[in-house]
């Protein structure tokens, strides 16, 4: 699994209606999704809305995009960033998780859509709000939650679940190989006092990893194990892709940017089993599912980022993107 150093951005506030979030492979995505004037996509992960931002550019006159986001601060950044947008019609911003972007666009009536992005993992702006906990290097309330509206906190996860439970989230979503010491040790720990502050748990968790190849910090597994646990960021995906299918119009794109290896093997999988169509167990002679194909992969590996961005934009490091056209 590959790993991006939150180390790599400055711990800093988000100007008002700004953004410190810098979209990775904009131009890759652009020439994956091919807007044009008046076309419809749903963009799943608002973030910084930077992507959004240039499907926009390209849709006007006539497009629209729905820009989708759990967290309310992303919202009102883009309310304020795209504000013409917005009060032309052309932005529909929505308060959700992207695994409900089938039944938004829908209930928006936009269906079918030219295509659908999601950037998933982590944004700049989140990880540079130190209340929010999701970087070690901050002094925060331990937090992690995408939507801080709703849900249990990575606080309430740490503090409430046993030894075995919590080994289990950091080695199944942190491949973190010092699982059980790291979670006897945040046991004995909160038996002292609740743990509420990220500095907090990192502290601790260095004090049983001691060292990571590469200069990553011995927390960064924990960190993104948690956080993947208290926003399901999993089970979201798995839920977004049919979801994407289904809304996506013949000979339009479904575009995938992950950051580690558990989101890409979900999408590679999912494309796969997407194009193959038939289900049939391999030793059938012939199929009778009657499954056809929905996509067609159009990259057959991965597309990364290029020396120019990684040297203006570490995170976009473990960035990987595919994409898949829909079949008619």
């Amino acid at each position: 699994m590959s790993f991006f150093n939150l180390s790599d951005l400055p711990i800093m506030p988000a100007a008002p209606g700004g953004s410190v979030h810098i979209s990775v492979m904009p131009a890759e995505v652009i020439e994956a999704l091919r807007p044009a004037p008046g076309g419809v996509f749903v963009d799943g992960t608002l973030g910084g809305a930077g992507h959004t931002a240039l499907l926009l550019e390209r849709v006007r006159p006539g497009g629209r995009v729905l820009a989708i986001d759990a967290d309310p601060a992303a919202l009102e950044r883009a309310r304020v960033r795209l504000a013409e947008d917005a009060r032309a019609g052309r932005l529909l911003l929505r308060h959700a998780n992207f695994a409900r972007l089938g039944a938004l666009a829908r209930e928006a009536g936009i269906v079918p859509v030219d295509g659908v992005l999601l950037d998933l993992g982590l944004s700049s702006d989140q990880l540079a709000a130190r209340e929010r906990g999701f970087s070690f290097a901050a002094g925060g309330a331990l937090d992690m939650r995408f939507d801080p509206t709703s849900g249990d906190s990575a606080a309430d996860l740490v503090n409430t679940l046993d030894a075995d439970a919590l080994a289990d989230i950091f080695w199944r979503y942190g491949e973190e190989r010092l699982s059980r010491p790291i979670a006897r040790r945040i046991v004995e720990a909160r038996a002292r006092a609740p743990i509420t502050r990220a500095d907090e748990l990192a502290r601790l968790v260095a004090g049983v990893v001691h060292g990571r190849p590469g200069g990553v910090h011995p927390a960064t597994r924990v960190f993104q194990a948690l956080r993947i646990a208290v926003n399901d960021e999993l089970g979201s995906l798995e839920a977004a892709l049919p979801e994407a299918v289904a809304i996506t119009r013949p000979g339009g794109r479904i575009a995938i940017i992950s950051f580690h290896s558990l989101e890409d093997r979900i999408v590679k999988r999912f494309f796969q089993r997407e194009e193959r169509g038939c289900i049939c167990p391999p030793e059938a002679p012939a199929c009778v599912c009657g499954r056809k194909p929905t996509l067609r992969i159009i990259t057959r590996r991965p597309l990364t980022a290029g020396e120019a961005e990684l040297a203006a934009n570490p995170r976009a490091r473990s960035a990987k993107l595919r994409v898949a056209e829909r079949l008619g």
